[in-house]
């Protein structure tokens, strides 16, 4: 169980240092909606979802720490990354209408 774990977290790291865009990003991290619209499981591992997104080319729009950050992708889509839960959009709270937020 523990093998298949990791292995399953290497695959989706493997896929995300190829991801274009935010909508591969949340189908590569699809939870089962207990959580945001995306999870990654393995954050106590020895790569990050901010090192694969790095690899693909992704830039860091903002940070809190390693747990907390938004990334661009080269097509202006957004991730914000919340101790691993995956949001659309730029969700840090600090712009007036943070992308993908619901509308009040």
């Amino acid at each position: 169980m523990f093998d298949t774990f990791w292995a399953v977290i290497a695959e989706q790291l493997k896929e995300l240092r190829s991801a274009k865009n935010a909508d591969d990003v949340l189908r590569i991290l699809a939870s089962d909606g207990r959580t945001g619209p995306g999870f990654f499981a393995g954050s106590g591992g020895d790569e990050t979802v901010s090192d694969a997104l790095d690899t693909a080319g992704w830039t860091l729009v903002w940070a809190e720490s390693s747990l907390y950050y938004t990334m661009r992708a080269h097509d202006g889509s957004m991730i914000t990354y919340i101790e691993g839960d995956i949001f659309p959009g730029d969700r840090h709270g600090k712009s007036p209408e943070p992308t993908g937020a619901p509308a009040n």
